[in-house]
């Protein structure tokens, strides 16, 4: 696909540069000869408006009589041009970047959300970003905001907010097939904020609250089966041995002891206690 846009792109500059100088007429060539002389009878003052510069990152249309010159565009560097027949129009080849304005997009699941984003692009052919297009600046912007609006409109807001990389690349691909024609090449798109209603975000919120107040509860449920577990396997234990139970005590009261408390609780053996009421009856 891209090797038949670039082919395309070239037949279309060849055309320019094919048809500029051969059908200018005699009219039109005549007017040439009279400008070139008045250029050398004025020589040197007229050398001033004849010598143009143009810079590293611009290249120059030169338009004779109103056809594009045969070469395409000019720079950069010096080159001459006739004051009387030839108009220039510079074309800054750098790339350039732009905010795509919030726009208010209703999603696939009827959801209103409101999407910014920044494209970077760059003039790739300036002979067409000149002749097949008004504004090549200004018509790039509308295009990214009515495709930015397209694009996101087929997408669920999970996935808006989930597959951004995704969904930039998918604009960046439309932007570039569209802009081809024009000369221009999209080099990069990126979603900068989706912006979302405030209900909806409270909704979200509550919703977010009570999945972790649910996972907590089950993680507190889950201890709490485990402890029993615990607790029902040390008794079985403690249950085959008495003297397992003595132990027990002692350590509780070792515990006790250890945080300086004023009262110590004592815990007496039921067995004790059975075996001294026995006696006094």
């Amino acid at each position: 696909m891209g090797k038949l846009k670039g082919s395309r792109g070239q037949r279309e500059t060849l055309k320019f540069e094919d048809g500029s100088s051969k059908s200018l007429g005699i009219c039109g060539w005549i007017l040439v000869v009279v400008s070139f002389i008045l250029v050398v009878i004025t020589f040197p003052i007229s050398v001033w408006f004849c010598i143009k510069i143009v810079k590293e990152y611009e290249r120059a249309i030169i338009f004779r009589l109103g056809r594009i010159l045969k070469g395409g565009a000019k720079g950069p560097g010096l080159f001459f041009v006739l004051p009387c027949t030839d108009n220039i129009i510079n074309v800054d080849m750098r790339t350039i970047s732009f905010d795509i304005p919030p726009q208010e997009i209703l999603t696939k699941d009827s959801v209103t959300v409101n999407v910014d984003g920044v494209v970077y692009y760059r003039v790739q052919n300036a002979t067409l970003a000149v002749a097949n297009i008004t504004n090549a600046d200004s018509a790039t912007r509308l295009l990214a905001q009515t495709t930015l609006r397209n694009v996101l409109g087929t997408k669920n807001l999970s996935q808006i907010l989930s597959d951004r990389e995704e969904i930039a690349h998918s604009m960046q691909a439309t932007l570039d097939d569209a802009t081809d024609d024009w000369g221009i090449k999209v080099e990069r798109v990126e979603i900068k904020d989706v912006k979302l209603p405030v209900q909806l975000q409270r909704a979200m919120a509550a919703e977010a609250e009570a999945a972790r107040e649910a996972r907590a509860k089950v993680i507190a449920a889950e201890g709490e089966m485990n402890a029993s577990r615990a607790l029902k396997e040390a008794s079985i234990v403690i249950a085959e041995s008495p003297a397992a139970l003595q132990l027990r005590y002692l350590q509780t009261l070792t515990t006790i002891a250890a945080e300086k408390n004023s009262t110590i609780v004592f815990p007496l053996p039921i067995d004790l206690v059975q075996g001294i009421m026995a006696m006094r009856h």
